[in-house]
């Protein structure tokens, strides 16, 4: 029998393990099909399987699945620092398998040409501008998990809110930066296809802006208790 208090661990390593294989999985099924599924199929990719995901593993560790609403909800007292801190490892440990799977199981050039599904810059965005781009894009995001998960007036919605916001993020930002909004997304590719170029973006973008819309939903947006 696996102890309470690994049971969100599991979770919340699967859930990234899953959602890095499908995300990155996406991006390169797209390269292998020369496009087939387009960025709108990508986006569709990235939003509905975290919204399965979300919903899946919701009542065993809340779905984090991203270091950055693990972040977020720790600044918003959601969550102890010790319980974040497990988070994060377990969340990028499964980023690792699941960019090990892509690599693993998937059209070997496709994978070489995407590096394993990595998000990237395009050429005209400069490292400070993929930095905001990835703070406003993880704000909506995770102002959208305060908003369908966390707040006790939150609609009965499961992650679909959550993978919405993903979705639309995706679609705008995905040819700018990738659209991670997901320290573990860019992480677990990355590692796995030994390219570490413009990581930081996708670190400091998605943390700066959990941060701020952790503190807006602490401050203003949750209710009160009377």
């Amino acid at each position: 029998m696996i102890p309470k208090t690994l049971r969100p661990l599991a979770a919340e390593f699967v859930g990234t393990a899953l959602f890095v294989f499908l995300g990155a999985g996406s991006v390169v099924i797209n390269a292998h099909t020369a496009g087939a599924l387009g960025a709108t199929g990508v986006a569709l990719a990235h939003g509905v399987g975290m919204a399965v995901i979300v919903s899946m593993t919701m009542n065993i560790s809340g779905g984090h699945i991203n270091p950055a609403v693990t972040a977020a909800l720790w600044l918003a007292d959601k969550v102890n620092a010790r319980t974040a801190a497990s988070y994060v490892v377990a969340q990028l440990v499964g980023a690792l398998v699941g960019a090990a799977l892509v690599k693993g199981l998937l059209p070997v050039a496709a994978v070489r040409v995407t590096l394993d599904g990595a998000p990237r810059l395009a050429d005209t965005v400069t490292f400070m501008q993929g930095i905001w781009i990835e703070a406003v894009l993880t704000f909506f995001l995770v102002s959208a998990v305060f908003g369908t998960g966390v707040s006790p007036e939150a609609p009965r919605i499961g992650g679909f809110g959550i993978g919405l916001a993903i979705f639309v993020d995706a679609l705008v930002g995905g040819g700018l930066t990738g659209a991670a909004m997901n320290p573990a997304r860019a992480f677990g590719p990355a590692i796995v296809s030994g390219d570490l170029h413009g990581q930081a973006v996708w670190w400091i973008g998605p943390l700066l802006g959990a941060a701020a819309a952790g503190w807006l939903w602490r401050t203003v947006l949750l209710p009160k208790n009377r």
